[in-house]
């Protein structure tokens, strides 16, 4: 059984629980109050010293970061069709992996932190930084959408679930998605439980 330390506003524990749901894996979550600065005690930080979630644990082991997650589990699991094996599928799967956490997240994180959740506190600078950037941001994933079902081919993968835990985070903020990109998301928002 995996122990999952998740906070239910964090995109990157969502995209976990959001494979877990999908692929029927067992765990059981452990709420990490990082309202009330829970992440950066030292208990937490002895799981993560990045004081972030998600963590997952399985027995003695302990692995952060929610795309290194993503794929062990597919790895433990054999989800050959959330990670496929070909390599260049599974190159295009990773591509987008990374500019998901590389491109996509900071600009994310810039906004929706410092506009929602910062409140008073959040740098106005800092939220017009992302907001500048988000079209950029936007327009490569629409060109990616615009002839193709999900990111890496006609399924979805644990890219699409990675990206879409992002997208998700800009409804916070208010902020929606259009052309190609609005019937994907509604695609990844439909895709059913393996429970169901």
């Amino acid at each position: 059984m995996y122990t999952l330390y998740h906070f239910p506003h964090s995109q990157h524990a969502r995209r976990v629980v959001s494979l877990m749901e999908l692929a029927g894996i067992p765990y059981q979550l452990q709420h990490v109050a990082m309202d009330e600065g829970e992440h950066a005690a030292p208990a937490f930080l002895a799981r993560n010293p990045n004081h972030q979630v998600p963590v997952l644990e399985q027995g003695d082991f302990r692995l952060w970061e929610s795309n290194a997650i993503l794929r062990y589990l597919c790895e433990q699991h054999n989800l050959d069709a959330w990670y496929p094996r070909p390599a260049r599928q599974r190159a295009r799967v990773d591509q987008w992996l990374d500019w998901n956490q590389c491109r996509l997240a900071p600009t994310v994180v810039d906004i929706v932190l410092h506009s929602v959740f910062l409140g008073d506190q959040g740098d106005p600078q800092v939220i017009a930084r992302g907001r500048q950037a988000l079209p950029e941001r936007l327009a490569i994933l629409e060109q990616a959408l615009a002839d193709s079902a999900f990111l890496a081919g006609d399924t979805p993968t644990i890219a699409d679930l990675s990206v879409a835990s992002n997208i998700t985070q800009l409804g916070y903020a208010d902020i929606a998605v259009s052309g190609h990109t609005a019937p994907w998301y509604q695609r990844m928002l439909a895709l059913e439980t393996a429970a169901t």
